[in-house]
């Protein structure tokens, strides 16, 4: 598109590149049955992992192989359409779980609404993270940057956010930009769901943005140990990582950062 650049001293025309925001109904099917689930709004690509990362997140499955297919829905005598993407399960009816008792809306700002409390996270089976992976300030300090220079459709936008997955000495895994903060960490998180990759335990994830309750869940439930962001966390995002044993830092900027649960996995010398 073009747009009109006004500064100082000079005022002209100029093309530009804009973030592209499009919604996406994510439908089930098991059996004869199907249901709508969410809509979304979200960057287009990589919608398959945006669908199998949302349902594990929301634990409606809690693993690959309940998954049959994935597919973009086409409707006898229509078009295929890629703003539907539909998730065949192998069982023979939709799993009877409260997250499918009411249609989600879920945006780019909000995330889902009416999230669920810690302890019925509990009660659905989520365990703590384990296990003794530590990570070097220096290393984590210079996390974000290396997430930002692998943005590439940030770079040509300008507006969207990141999720990036990382070893322990600082290498990048995997990364999924997206409009949305929630939709950037479902797309990672089912990145590794259909590669068979989960849990992460001996990783580190880094979002562009701030540390909200779903997104500190949904790496929670792929077993991700260390949680890190460049600006601040919410207060039930810190109590629900001290609850589940995840270390989580945000402010990471510069030489700069805070930690707010379990600093024990940081080595500060």
């Amino acid at each position: 598109m073009r747009r009109l650049e006004v500064a100082p001293n000079q005022i002209r025309w100029i093309s530009d590149e804009l973030a592209t925001e499009e919604p996406l109904e994510l439908r089930l099917v098991a059996g004869n049955e199907h249901r709508t689930i969410a809509v979304t709004l979200r960057t287009p690509g990589n919608d398959f992992e945006l669908a199998a990362g949302f349902l594990f997140g929301e634990g409606v499955i809690q693993r690959r192989s309940e998954i049959k297919r994935i597919a973009y829905c086409v409707e006898e005598g229509q078009e295929q359409r890629y703003n539907i993407v539909s998730v065949e399960l192998r069982s023979q009816a939709l799993p009877r779980l409260p997250t499918l008792e009411r249609h989600f809306f879920t945006t780019s700002a909000c995330g889902l609404c009416g999230k669920a409390s810690i302890e019925s996270l509990s009660a659905r089976g989520l365990s703590p993270v384990s296990g003794d992976s530590t990570v070097s300030a220096k290393v984590l300090r210079e996390l974000p940057e290396k997430l930002r220079k692998a943005q590439q459709l940030f770079d040509l936008t300008g507006g969207l956010h990141a999720a990036a997955l990382f070893d322990l000495e600082g290498n990048l895994i995997a990364l999924r930009e997206d409009i949305g903060r929630h939709n950037a960490m479902d797309k990672l998180v089912g990145w590794a769901l259909l590669e068979g990759k989960l849990p992460l335990a001996p990783c580190i994830v880094v979002v562009s943005g701030r540390a909200s309750f779903e997104l500190v869940q949904k790496a929670l439930a792929a077993g991700i140990p260390i949680f890190a962001s460049v600006s601040a966390p919410s207060n039930l995002a810190v109590d629900l990582a001290a609850s589940f044993g995840m270390t989580l830092a945000g402010f990471l900027r510069g030489e700069r950062f805070n930690v707010y649960a379990h600093p024990e996995r940081i080595l500060l010398v």
